[in-house]
Parts: structure tokens; sequence; C-alpha cells
């Protein structure tokens, strides 16, 4: 072909350079449920390039960790991936070692539920520098300003995960996700645990890592201010299409019955206080509380509590302060360095093998990892059935019926009343979790970041249902970060420095954000106070399953040895 002559002085046409492909990019997404082939997340296509972030935000269970785990090919067992392509640099990754090797060596990532990632053993050292090419010393160094960086003592380097904080474990997952520099940064709610302090060092390092060249992320959020502050581009999932709509037939399920069956099955009924009727004072009561961190050091100095029945308060601090180590003393899963602990002034045993089962059941304990909570292998109505069986003596049957009525109660479709925790996102098994301690008929709710994993409105109607609950006789005790619930209290303690201090009130709502019919918080036909079967003490509070043991290797997925960029 003869080349078009240019006219003498002309201006000489210059093509413009070829466009850089984004980083990453998602076309057609598709992931169904291998089980009936259910449509879980049909995803817009996405475009990714350097120096940028893009936010995904939705509802609970809209499928925003979904998104991310198809992306980087790590789906649960029971999904899988039924369409689409996901391209690096322009060119497809294929399912499979191709995807893992891609993982392995450009991205980073932090998971929804930190503390079930990191492996308990595992001091922090190891899991952060794990792979990272150097001398041990020289990525010790690095490990510790990197800590820094993030409000950390670079002391925990020496400590192992259970000795962590919810909000420590989470910055410790994420300083791992963080020290190989990977061009891709991928995490999924990176400040649901932490404090106001701490949230504005996490968006600075993902914002510093943004910006160093060749590099970009992505981050789900629940959190309005974190996501227009971060956002470059934000990526909005609908609420979830209900599951089963459609499939029932015959009538809707009745509630169950009032009339005790021949099996011997009591009504359920609202959660009640299970202890002596007319009695004055606290429903519980500390005195003389302290509390020690696992080298012996103070956390907490001597404090007294008092809860009233009905009663509702807040506790906030600092992450690492001993919020959720106060919980769990107050429950029996950690016994104090000292002090008195009172159920209707009757003193409780330290440790929770050593109470009875009615005291078990008194005191129920919403954790701050709903998935170390839950029972792998138990589908939601199983977990939130078995209160009902073993404390209340129901039949299969109606214990059943009640726990889907505590389910819906928080919120759960009916189409996932038989899913496992794996196949349910963050705010699903938190709500899962909550369902289950309400099953107890407890006489006080501890409640850990209750609404860290929920967006707005649904954590309106669980704060909303608890109100509604507390009207009924059932004392609240909450740890939170979140000034809306803490503003649902009667009274705001500090946790700061070892020490308990009143705080000012918070100014409370105008009113419910999410509508709810007048009457009952269940809708259970009225019957007496269920009578507490005695019986041995159990190893956990009931309705509590058994640590989950680790789980195997397997790349970006818990506990497994995770090469950074640069250390192959």
């Amino acid at each position: 072909m003869t080349p078009t002559p240019v006219r003498p002085g002309a201006p000489r046409t210059v093509p413009d350079p070829p466009a850089e492909p984004p980083l990453l990019s998602a076309e057609g997404l598709l992931v169904r449920r291998s089980t009936d082939a259910a449509t879980v997340l049909r995803a817009p296509d996405v475009r990714l390039g350097t120096g940028r972030i893009l936010v995904v935000t939705g509802p609970s269970g809209a499928g925003k960790s979904t998104f991310l785990h198809a992306l980087l090919d790590i789906l649960p067992p029971g999904l899988h991936r039924a369409g689409g392509t996901v391209l690096w640099r322009g060119e497809p990754v294929r399912p499979g070692a191709p995807a893992r090797r891609l993982r392995r060596a450009r991205c980073g990532w932090l998971g929804q539920d930190p503390a079930a990632e990191l492996h308990p053993r595992a001091r922090v050292d190891r899991l952060i520098t794990e792979g990272l090419p150097g001398s041990r010393r020289e990525v010790g160094e690095r490990a510790a300003d990197l800590l820094e960086r993030l409000g950390l003592d670079p002391g925990l380097l020496r400590r192992r995960v259970p000795e962590l904080s919810g909000g420590q474990a989470q910055r410790v997952a994420l300083a791992r996700a963080l020290i190989g520099d990977p061009e891709l940064l991928v995490v999924d709610e990176p400040t649901s645990a932490l404090d106001a302090g701490s949230r504005a060092l996490v968006e600075a390092a993902v914002r510093a890592h943004r910006d160093r060249p060749g590099r970009a992320a992505v981050v789900v959020t629940h959190d309005p201010g974190f996501a227009g502050a971060l956002g470059d581009t934000v990526l909005r999932l609908g609420p979830p299409a209900p599951r089963g709509a459609g499939r029932r037939t015959g009538n809707p399920a009745r509630p169950p019955r009032a009339e005790a069956d021949p099996g011997g099955a009591a009504p359920i009924s609202r959660p009640v206080p299970g202890g002596p009727t007319g009695t004055a004072g606290p429903v519980l009561a500390v005195r003389g509380l302290r509390l020690e961190r696992p080298d012996g050091s103070p956390l907490l100095g001597s404090c007294d509590l008092d809860l009233p029945r009905g009663g509702a308060l807040a506790i906030t601090g600092p992450s690492g302060s001993g919020k959720t180590t106060l919980l769990h003393a107050l429950c029996g899963r950690r016994p104090p360095a000292s002090g008195r602990i009172l159920l209707h002034g009757v003193e409780l045993p330290a440790a929770t093998r050593q109470r009875e089962r009615a005291q078990l059941r008194a005191i129920q304990l919403i954790g701050q990892n709903p998935m170390g909570e839950l029972n792998p292998a138990h589908r939601a109505v199983t977990a939130t059935a078995r209160p009902l069986r073993v404390l209340h003596g129901m039949g299969r049957s109606e214990a059943r019926a009640g726990a889907g009525e505590l389910l819906s109660a928080v919120g759960l479709e009916p189409g996932l009343l038989r899913s496992r925790p794996g196949e349910l996102s963050g705010g699903q098994r938190q709500r899962v979790v909550l369902a289950r301690a309400l099953a107890a008929r407890p006489d006080v709710l501890l409640l850990d970041e209750p609404t860290a994993a929920l967006d707005r409105a649904t954590a309106d109607r669980v704060l909303d249902l608890l109100e509604r609950l507390r009207a009924d006789g059932l004392a609240l005790l909450l740890v939170t970060h979140d000034p809306l619930v803490a503003a649902r209290a009667d009274r705001h303690l500090c946790l700061e420095g070892g020490e308990l201090i009143v705080s000012p009130a918070a100014p409370r709502p105008a009113g419910p954000a999410f509508p709810h019919p007048a009457g009952p918080a269940f809708p259970h036909p009225a019957g007496p106070a269920f009578p507490h079967p005695a019986g041995p003490a159990f190893p956990h509070p009931v309705g509590t399953s058994a640590p989950t043991p680790p789980r195997g290797p397997d790349p970006f997925i818990p506990h497994e040895r995770t090469e950074h960029p640069g250390g192959r």
C-alpha cells in the first residue's frame, strides 16, 4: 500500500497510542447454586483501571461478598460461576490454577471474617510476613511499621490470633494483605469492627495503596462515609430476589400450638425473664470485676455494673480496650481475674462449665464473629431450633416452626432457612446467631457489634425488634462503635485506659426507621414462662456451637499459607 503523501508545511498527524486495558474487568458474571441452579448473583460489567478504587455497596444478602469471590474464583462450596469472564489487563483468567496463580502473585485479600481466616495457632508476625523475601529482621521491621500505620502496637506481633480483639484481628488481616504491595487490593468490610479513629487510619492506608503506581482496590462496605471518602466508582447491588418465591403451595405456616403436645413440648412465647418474679434489684450485676490480658497485664480495673430488667446499656471505646473480653467474662467464656457476677442476686460461677443449664440459658451472647459462632454443618433452622428442643423440651416439628418464626422476625427470608453458614452473607449469619440466642428466651442479651455486617435498613429493623423485646423484660448490654446503636441505650459507658467511664447519652433517633405492625414482638400465643429443666452444664453457652476446627489449606481460604507478591 502506497503511503499518502504529506503536503509540505502541513501538520503531521501522530496516531494516539493504543488505550491501556484496565487492570481488572469482569463481563457477564453469573453465579448459581449447585443444588438447584438458582441464580445467586447476576453482576453488572465492571472495569477497574490503575489508580482507582471500586466501592461495592448494597443491602445485606445482595451478593457483595459473592461478587468478590466470583472475581477471585474463591466461591464457597455449593456455588459456582455459571457464566461470565474475568480479565486481567485484557487477558481472560481461567478458573482453577490460572486464577490461583494470579491471586497469589498479584492480589491482596481481606475477607469479611478475618478472625476466622487467620490461623488461630500462628503468631501475628508469622501471619503477616509469611512468604516475604528478605531477612527475618527486615521483614519484621516492615511488619512493625505497617502495624503502626494502622494504629496497632508492634508488640502485637508476638501475640496469637485468639489474644486479639475483633478490630485488632481485622487490621492484622489488612496488614497481611498490604505488606506484599499487591497490584490489586480486595477488602470486604474492612472497618466493621473499628472505632472512628481506626477507620480513618484504614481509609488512609487503602488510599495510599491506590496512589502507588499500577495499583487499584475493590472495597465492599456498608459505611456510607467510608464509601464516599474512597470510592472513585461506586457499584450498588440491588436487594436479593426472594429465594423459593412462588414454589410454595397451600396455606401459610401456622404458628405453633399453644397447648403442650403429648411429648411434653411447651408453647413458644415471647422471651420473658426466667428469674424470680417480683424481685427487686438488677437482673445482672457486677461487683469488683477485674480483667487481665493473657500475659497477666491489667486490661480492666475493678468495676461495678447494674443492668435492670428491660434496660439497655451501651459500651463503646477504642478497638482493643477490652469490650469483647468483658462480654466473654459475663457469659463465662473467659473467667475474670477477680470479682463477682450476679444474676437475679445469685452469684454465678466464673466459667461456663460450672454454670447450671438455667444460668447458661439466662445469659446469651451474640458474638462479633458469626461464622465462628455457627456450626458450619447446621442449617439456619436447625441451629435456631436446637435451644427450643434442648431448653424448652419442644418436639422436632414444633421447634422448627418456632425457629422459622424467630428467623422471620430478624428479617431472614423463608428461602434461606435451610441454608448453611457458608451459603449465607455475613449479615444473614449475624441474624441467625441473634435468632438462635432469642430462642433460648434469655434474661440478658450480650451483643457484640450487633449491626456491624448489616445495612442501615436491616440494622434498624433488628434494633426495633430488640426495643420491643425490652418491653417484655429483656435486658441488653451492647458493645458497639456505631453511635446510632448507642443512641438506643438508656445509659452509655466508655471503656478506655482500663476504666469504665460514664459518657453523655447520645441523642435518640426521632422514631423507628423501619415500620412494624403494632403488637408483640413475636406472634406467639401467650403462655406461662417455661420451667427450665435441670441438667449438666454445657461446655459452651446454650445455643452456641463449639469453635470450628481449622480448615485445610486452599488459596485465599481461611488458614491457608498465602504467598505475597514478590515472595515467589
